[in-house]
């Protein structure tokens, strides 16, 4: 786990502590948030290779917190703490999108053995997805490189920014204020047209000459990335 950066979204000052003393020496980065609200902000804004999360939050409750995390993130390993541990409970929080569920009280032992396994399956995860591909439409995320038909294909930051969340996410409508979140910020005017001139920059270097699309308009919904 040395060198993972994890996201303990706990409300109870007792348990972070014991959790934070216990995980001191395991080399990893630890950011916590005492809500619900706050820790969905933070795991907006931040990369996390694990994301622990108590169900029973202020503000927004853990499943609220994970089905919105999972809208955005579907990568991103979720280890649920709670101290519900009926099995209705536990499928709730599964099929939320968490990856594993440890009920309270629990042993450190137990958490550390776990927030492990989950990390491990993420990096190879990780790994193996480092390029996605379309078509003749290929991206290196490693390396932030395009390519269609085997020829490089020279992007700006802002356009390769742009194609990689349409290609993580193709197959599916987005909406032009999601592209503005993900791909720019979330502060921007929604007024703007900055996703459709981005758009239009993209499809005249990524479409083929004789008229074959890969990124069609969805009227009124938003845009789509397909074959």
């Amino acid at each position: 786990m040395k060198g993972s950066k994890v996201l303990l979204i706990e409300d109870t000052p007792d348990l972070v502590s014991v959790i934070l003393r216990g995980l001191s020496e395991e080399g990893i980065e630890i950011s916590v948030a005492a809500d619900g609200v706050t820790g969905l902000e933070m795991a907006f804004k931040y990369d996390f290779d694990l994301i622990v999360l108590d169900i029973m939050l202020p503000v927004m409750n853990g499943i609220q917190v994970c089905k919105e995390i999972r809208k955005r993130n579907t990568d991103v390993a979720i280890l649920m703490l709670t101290a519900l541990g009926s099995t209705e409970n536990i499928v709730t929080g599964l099929e939320s999108g968490a990856d594993d569920y440890l009920v309270k009280p629990f042993k450190l032992e137990e958490l550390v053995a776990r927030m492990r396994t989950l990390i491990r399956r993420s990096s190879k995860q990780a790994a193996v997805t480092d390029r996605i591909s379309i078509a003749d439409l290929e991206i290196n995320i490693a390396s932030k490189t395009v390519t269609k038909t085997g020829k490089p294909v020279n992007l700006t930051a802002t356009e390769y920014r742009l194609l990689e969340y349409l290609l993580k996410n193709h197959n599916k409508v987005l909406s032009r204020i999601q592209i503005l979140e993900n791909v720019w910020d979330i502060d921007f005017n929604l007024g703007t047209n900055v996703v459709d001139v981005y758009i239009n920059y993209l499809r005249k270097k990524i479409d083929n000459v004789n008229g074959g699309k890969l990124i069609h308009t969805v009227f009124g919904m938003g845009y789509i990335l397909k074959e």
